[in-house]
């Protein structure tokens, strides 16, 4: 017995899938009689007369886990994972966007309106502007959406009357104003720091419109 275990244990991992686990049954029965004798000592037991039946749910435990491995290993081969393309905000249309988790019919239509009404996105975190979008869906959606800056519609700030800045959703009216006017004094607004030096507008504002406005 002292002889067997080690040499069971010794050749373990050399052997095959099938091998070892005809060996884990054998290693089984002889742990089996082994406990048999220490309970009887006084009688010599063999193979035979040893009820297989009562191991049977470890051996058939033994047999499962076997199964598991090699359904999950075919598994692992035979599908494959499919990545999901990412969404140029600035060039889809509602369909695809409603393709996308947590994003029906109705704000993708939104956001479609949105674009067209800023002159396009230049950052997918302007998402978060539209109408009924919340911040949950945002951060579900975020990661399959990308904005090109470079498509967004400009306007040559220093040809635009008030019709066309009163379009843009970040300008208010006061500021529209303050823009023609000083405009009108100096000719020419040479870039958006100008404007933000003479207080006609905030840091902040500058940063909202600044990809929208050509000098």
């Amino acid at each position: 017995m002292k002889k067997v275990l080690p040499d069971l244990l010794r050749s373990w991992f050399g052997y095959t899938r099938r091998e070892r686990r005809s060996s884990f049954f054998i290693l089984v029965i002889t742990l089996a009689i082994a406990g048999v004798r220490l309970v009887v000592p006084a009688r010599d037991l063999t193979v035979e007369e040893i009820d297989i039946g009562l191991f049977g749910p470890l051996l058939d435990s033994a047999g499962k886990s076997e199964q598991y491995v090699q359904n999950k290993s075919q598994f692992t081969s035979n599908y494959t994972f499919q990545r999901r393309e990412i969404l140029e905000l600035n060039t889809c249309d509602s369909a695809s966007l409603e393709s996308l988790p947590g994003l029906g019919p109705v704000l993708s239509a939104r956001i479609i309106k949105y674009r067209n009404l800023l002159g396009g996105y230049a950052s997918v975190d302007q998402l978060k502007e539209v109408y009924g979008l919340s911040e949950d869906t945002y951060n579900l959606v975020s990661g399959f959406l990308r904005a090109d800056p470079a498509l967004v519609r400009k306007i040559q700030i220093n040809n635009a009357d008030y019709k066309q800045l009163i379009r843009m959703p970040y300008l208010e009216r006061s500021e529209i104003s303050a823009i023609l006017k000083y405009k009108e004094l100096m000719q020419k607004i040479n870039n958006i720091d100008e404007l933000i030096e003479n207080k006609i507008i905030t840091i902040e504002k500058a940063a909202k419109i600044s990809p929208y406005l050509a000098f």
